[in-house]
């Protein structure tokens, strides 16, 4: 059941989420807390839908949330940091909402004990049954595609939309962070546009998790993390527990700029791609060259892509949140997700 009253019975917070305000249906949840925090709500007051219908997704994409499965919500903050350091709240919220639904997924799964895992078979082709989840050392379950993609069992199961309203003397008046989080959707439920990409808590560990527990977890965690980082307007106390769940580090990406159309390419695409660009080669010369087709493939331009991309192995972020790339040239560079995107050369993440 999600509401108020039973969000805020779960809470375990100071600020975050105390404000509470559930709605059954409505166009935005941004918008939602926009006109609440205009008219002076408290920094932390929450605004919760369960069904939203013209929510916003990062450039321009809709985020639409149907009824009875997911999460839509939007938590105002007065921050008191420079306005260039705003656009880290995002990956301070991408981490808490990881942290949180972990957090969730292992309450879920101790109530539920062995039951729970076994609707794993049916909920999708990319279930991962959260093992041992009783544990304290619990192996983190969601993980995060730089910068604030949350994923799990390789799916992406949460977006992020962070907005700043200036006061008149150009000072920060409030932001507005909105999170559409996937809890109970099946599979088969997704748009087939997104189906090979997009999962739920669900999907991704056979579980059927509380929303308002899923909620209440992600608010403790980001009332932590956004102390930690409003004490330095970095993320220099957060960057471990991030990096802890960084899904590129460590990996070959792909610098995509922004402004030209970032399709995600599987494997095989990539594979097709390298093929018809040696269609030329003769049958002998293509024998020769298929130990080095894995190789080449992660040089080669997905669909889509331009000469000026470059590929890359992901290091970790810097205190600012930028992603550290070591190219294949040995240089090493500092990417702001405003500059570039970043996918894996074989996919998603």
């Amino acid at each position: 059941m999600l509401g108020s009253s039973k969000i805020i019975s779960l809470l375990r917070t100071r600020w975050a989420g105390r404000n509470t305000v559930y709605k059954d249906i409505t166009g935005s949840t941004n918008d939602d807390a926009k006109e609440l925090a205009a008219a002076g709500a408290d920094h932390g007051t929450l605004v919760v839908a369960d069904r939203q219908d013209t929510g916003r997704g990062s450039r321009g994409r809709s985020w639409e949330t149907p009824p009875g499965a997911n999460i839509a919500m939007s938590l105002i903050v007065r921050p008191n940091i420079p306005i260039d350091r705003v656009p880290m709240l995002t990956l301070v919220m991408g981490l808490s909402v990881a942290e949180g639904a972990d957090e969730a997924i292992k309450e879920t799964a101790e109530l539920q004990g062995s039951e729970g895992a076994t609707g794993a078979a049916n909920s999708g082709p990319a279930t991962t049954a959260h093992e041992d989840a009783s544990k304290d050392n619990l192996v983190p379950a969601c993980g995060i595609k730089w910068p604030n993609d949350v994923v799990l069992a390789e799916r992406k199961i949460c977006g992020i939309l962070t907005e700043l309203h200036m006061n008149p003397d150009g000072s920060i008046g409030d932001v507005v962070i909105g999170v559409g989080i996937n809890v109970n959707m099946k599979h088969e439920d997704f748009a087939e546009s997104i189906r090979q990409v997009a999962g739920s808590l669900l999907t991704g560990t056979g579980l059927r998790v509380d929303r308002s527990l899923v909620v209440a977890r992600v608010m403790e965690r980001f009332e932590e993390n956004y102390e930690k980082f409003t004490e330095t307007c970095d993320l220099s106390l957060l960057r471990q527990q991030y990096e802890a769940r960084l899904l590129n580090k460590d990996r070959q990406v792909i610098l995509i700029d922004p402004k030209r159309t970032a399709d995600i390419a599987s494997r095989s695409s990539v594979e097709d791609k390298f093929r018809e660009q040696n269609a030329a080669l003769d049958a002998d010369a293509k024998a020769g060259s298929a130990k080095a087709e894995g190789a080449a493939a992660g040089n080669t331009k997905a669909s889509g892509t331009a000469a000026s991309e470059e590929t890359g192995t992901a290091l970790g972020i810097t205190d600012l949140g930028e992603l550290r790339v070591k190219l294949s040239n040995g240089e090493e560079l500092q990417v702001n997700s405003g500059e570039v995107s970043v996918r894996g050369v074989y996919g998603y993440v």
